[in-house]
């Protein structure tokens, strides 16, 4: 008798996607936290065994979710954890927004016709939205990343976990979310970083989604990965921390040329070769940096580029969009309400490669790269860039392979 109901609570279990022993409450410290789940994992791994499935129910105590950011994809992060029970934090600027929210369900300017979950709530008060959070997920846009962290870290618990999903490169320091992160907030607790194509209104649609997410402490990849992962959204997990930061930005200056390319007229196979070799500079850079050739062809590379490339909701390819038919940066950015990542990325990525790789002629390395940050400096025009690829001398199609 006493098998059966083992039996029937673990199938019950089953239903949840947050594993009882992946979690560990987050005030214990990363050495601690280590040893209890290595035991738990165990545990798991022996259930697994007895029974051929993944044992798992809710944690043992109660989940908090902050997400610091409320625009798009915030508001699309929050959603997704909310939509599995989780009380969920939104942190915002401006308490009237909050105020909005928590009556409304609605955020009054990002996205107003969706409605978010009654588990969501906002806040502009950051100790009420990070005293108690298990974990803390940042949605800021990288370049603001900075100043922000500076605002709200003497908020920040020791050894809460933090899951980055903003992508790019910073253009004072030329550093990734991962060094900027670390910088602020210390190295004493664990970081993950989430990418992949996921556009903030088709995840809020629960429109099917796939995403990565990547850590150097492989445990708390995969409790995220649990934590969030539902019948709409498909999280998959990695330790290539470096790979799935290039992907993530570089993937943001590709589609700013798909979309000089598209508002040039230039057509399809123009846009389509010119989409694949800027994977291939992608590729190129990530493995000078020590990311695995896999990781850019996965979900945060290729897969991210595909959709920043060719989705009609794209920032970065819109504002390509408008350079292509004659719009000047400055117009372009004036009349956006959101932060095209790409624009400020393009300089700093150039400055970057300048900076750590070492070479001869990088410019005919990453061509692509650096002929997008040139036409955002004003430096040449969108057609006549565009047309310098075309008239590139004709090599090998990956010349770093020809021996």
């Amino acid at each position: 008798m006493r098998g059966v109901i083992l039996l029937l609570v673990t199938l019950m279990a089953t239903s949840h996607n947050v594993s009882a022993f992946s979690f560990v409450p987050s005030h214990t410290s990363i050495r601690d936290r280590s040893s209890v789940q290595s035991s738990n994992k165990s545990a798991s791994r022996k259930s697994h065994n007895i029974l051929s499935m993944k044992v798992s129910s809710p944690p043992p105590y109660p989940v908090r979710v902050t997400v610091m950011g409320g625009g798009n994809f915030g508001i699309a992060l929050a959603s997704v954890v909310a939509k599995k029970g989780i009380p969920t934090t939104l942190l915002v600027r401006s308490e009237e927004v909050a105020e909005q929210i928590n009556e409304k369900h609605r955020h009054p300017k990002y996205m107003k016709d969706i409605a978010l979950p009654r588990t969501v709530r906002a806040t502009a008060n950051k100790k009420t939205a990070l005293s108690d959070a298990t974990y803390i997920i940042h949605a800021v846009p990288v370049q603001y990343t900075r100043d922000y962290l500076n605002t709200v870290k003497d908020a920040i618990p020791p050894n809460v976990p933090i899951l980055s999903a903003s992508k790019g490169i910073e253009t004072s320091s030329l550093g990734f979310m991962a060094d900027i992160l670390k910088e602020c907030l210390g190295e004493d607790r664990s970081y993950a970083f989430l990418s992949g194509p996921s556009f903030a209104r088709e995840i809020c649609e629960g429109v099917a989604t796939a995403v990565v997410i990547a850590s150097e402490d492989l445990m708390l990849a995969d409790d995220l990965a649990e934590l969030m992962a539902g019948e709409d959204f498909a999280v998959f997990t990695s330790r290539d921390v470096i790979g799935v930061e290039v992907g993530g930005a570089v993937k943001n200056v590709i589609a700013i040329a798909a979309g000089m390319c598209e508002g040039l007229g230039l057509g399809t196979n123009a846009m389509s070769g010119l989409v694949t070799r800027g994977c291939g500079e992608m590729r190129r850079l990530g493995i000078y940096l020590g990311a695995r050739p896999s990781t850019i062809s996965g979900l945060s590379g290729v897969g991210d580029t595909f959709g920043t490339c060719f989705g009609p909701l794209s920032r970065n390819r819109q504002f390509g969009y408008r350079l292509g038919k004659g719009e000047t940066p400055e117009e372009i950015r004036a009349s956006m309400t959101e932060v095209a990542e790409g624009v400020d990325t393009s300089i700093a990525l150039v400055k970057m490669i300048k900076k750590r790789c070492k070479g001869y002629r990088l410019d005919l390395k990453y061509p692509i790269l650096f002929g997008v940050a040139d036409i955002i400096e004003g430096n040449m025009r969108p057609l006549e860039g565009l047309k310098g690829l075309m008239n590139f001398p004709t090599r090998m199609e990956n010349y770093d392979e020809r021996f």
